[in-house]
């Protein structure tokens, strides 16, 4: 089966481009009637992170409108044909036949089109995370980390996984990027201050996430599980380490700094954490993932924003605040 490539990636498209080329759908519109027949809107995304309205005009014949739009589901890959036009000051992909609009089966597309890529060698990455390990003294945290980390189905997952949904690390390995970062910003923390417990902070960076590997999940894009929508990672990460002590044999004390430093990570409650740090390991892990994520997220606000404008200036409405571009 003949695959269809990715052409021209969203940031890149510019008013009056011609079209014939593939997405996903990110969101589904409802239908309505229009003075020449029936149309219905979607959102559509590819790996470039940036998304376009798309609008099919469709004729008279409300029954194949329909059916076309029935057939369109969020997640679905799609082919697309049609016309890049600016709308209310914003770009709009729009079909009107004899164009045409269709929906892609597993193995007609390439996922990579539509998932961005990682940003660093994932090999060394994970090479870096065991050398890493191997520096762990505690025989019991040595043991944890050797039995999930050297486990190959979760390498395998691990190496993969996506960081987030959106926000911040949201590529292919960024679950394993953002991980080391954590780890690396703790690592300041114990040569600056050797009183804090180094094997501590080590079991707890590489553990804080682990609960993401159920969280999400990338199908034709990164969407949140059933089970991640419900219960969320921070408790998920617990759920998985406290099962993963218990088959091991840590006793109870470890194992509740362990557990303390994965449900504080996230330093507040209004934040998602069901307690505050109350260790100093606790603290510098919660710091470390504040730096890993709010980096991340402004460099790539910062490189996405560039695009769309030649302002020195963007703001940012998560954040509530101006961002320097340039």
């Amino acid at each position: 089966m003949e695959k269809l490539i990715k052409k021209q990636p969203i940031n890149t498209l510019k008013e009056g481009n011609l079209v014939d080329d593939v997405f996903f759908v990110k969101f589904k519109k409802g239908m309505s009637q229009y003075s020449k027949g029936f149309s219905f809107e979607l959102t559509l995304s590819d790996n470039s992170g940036k998304n376009i309205e798309y609008k099919y005009w469709g004729d008279n014949n409300e029954e194949k409108v329909k059916n076309i739009y029935d057939s369109i589901k969020a997640d679905s890959i799609v082919h697309v044909q049609g016309r890049i036009s600016v709308y209310k000051e914003k770009l709009q992909l729009a079909t009107n036949e004899p164009f045409m609009i269709e929906v892609l089966k597993e193995g007609q597309y390439n996922e990579s089109d539509f998932i961005k890529p990682a940003k660093k060698d994932i090999s060394l990455m994970y090479a870096e995370l065991l050398n890493i390990i191997d520096l762990v003294e505690n025989p019991k945290l040595k043991e944890l980390l050797d039995n999930i980390f050297k486990n190959k189905e979760t390498e395998i997952k691990f190496k993969n996984h996506p960081g987030a949904i959106e926000i911040h690390h949201n590529w292919v390995g960024g679950l394993l990027q953002h991980t080391l970062e954590v780890l690396n910003y703790c690592r300041t923390s114990w040569e600056t201050f050797p009183q804090l417990n180094r094997d501590l902070l080590i079991a707890g960076a590489l553990l804080h996430d682990i609960g993401k590997l159920e969280e999400i999940e990338v199908t034709s894009r990164i969407r949140g599980t059933k089970k991640g929508q419900l219960t969320g990672h921070l408790v998920l990460s617990t759920i998985f380490v406290d099962k993963k002590c218990g088959e091991i044999g840590m006793d109870e004390e470890l194992k509740d700094k362990l557990l303390h430093i994965i449900v504080s990570h996230h330093g507040k409650v209004e934040f998602g954490s069901p307690k505050e740090p109350m260790s100093a390991e606790a603290l510098a892990i919660y710091y470390a993932d504040e730096l890993s994520s709010k980096i991340a997220e402004m460099i790539e606000f910062i490189e996405n924003a560039k695009s769309d404008t030649e302002d020195d200036f963007m703001f940012h409405k998560r954040n509530g605040r101006n961002i320097l571009l340039r």
